[in-house]
């Protein structure tokens, strides 16, 4: 028998989840959080096997509940089910360690497939979600020798002012780089735009010249 915790601010969409799942013979949906704080909580109570995790909650949002549901109970399989499908949402959801990121109209056969096999270790993703991750890959993310001098300080850690000063260019210039390389490699804030940077080869790894 496959635990399961669902894990959504909504209590309907709760009961609704819960009325899918509890239709399989293998699986068996062991407790309800409403929150981040309720999940990890769960999890340390129930050991599931697997957490269908909501993306936008109160009191922090799935992914940091995502990253500290795994922390605490590595084992646990975290698949993000949500509404949401933007890149920086799949990244950054992927990035905290969730094995599958699914949509909330998926079937109850799809969900139910889906949490059989986060629970065997399997990546589960919506095909849409699948899909935006392979042009992801195959667009290659091109930025000026600007935008890249930028984020090349802002992974050292200066401050906007502090780049603006180094590069001769205001602040505000500083800004429009930043929110422009943003848009161009799918995230929101400049510590993930540091780690797309690196992980694409256009930053050098820490500790090297460039």
């Amino acid at each position: 028998m496959i635990k399961v915790l669902l894990v959504d601010d909504h209590p309907v969409v709760r009961e609704g989840l819960r009325g899918m799942l509890s239709a399989e013979d293998d699986l068996t949906v062991v407790a309800e959080a409403g929150g981040a704080a309720e999940a990890v909580a769960a999890v340390r109570a129930h050991e599931p096997d697997v957490v269908l995790m909501d993306l936008r909650m109160p009191g922090g949002d799935g992914v940091e509940a995502t990253a500290r549901v795994l922390v605490q109970r590595p084992q646990t399989r975290v698949v993000v089910l949500t509404t949401y499908d933007t890149d920086a949402d799949i990244l950054r959801a992927v990035e905290a360690g969730a094995a599958g990121y699914l949509l909330k109209d998926a079937s109850r056969h799809d969900l139910a497939q889906a949490v059989r096999a986060a629970a065997r270790g399997e990546t589960v993703l919506a095909p849409s979600v699948a899909a935006k991750l392979v042009s992801r890959m195959r667009s290659p993310v091109e930025l000026t020798r600007r935008e890249i001098d930028v984020l090349r300080l802002v992974a050292r850690g200066r401050t906007n002012a502090e780049i603006g000063k180094e590069l001769l260019i205001s602040e505000a210039t500083v800004k429009t780089h930043l929110l422009r390389a943003f848009g161009k490699l799918g995230v929101s804030d400049r510590t993930a735009a540091v780690t797309a940077a690196l992980e694409r080869g256009i930053l050098p790894p820490p500790g090297r010249n460039g």
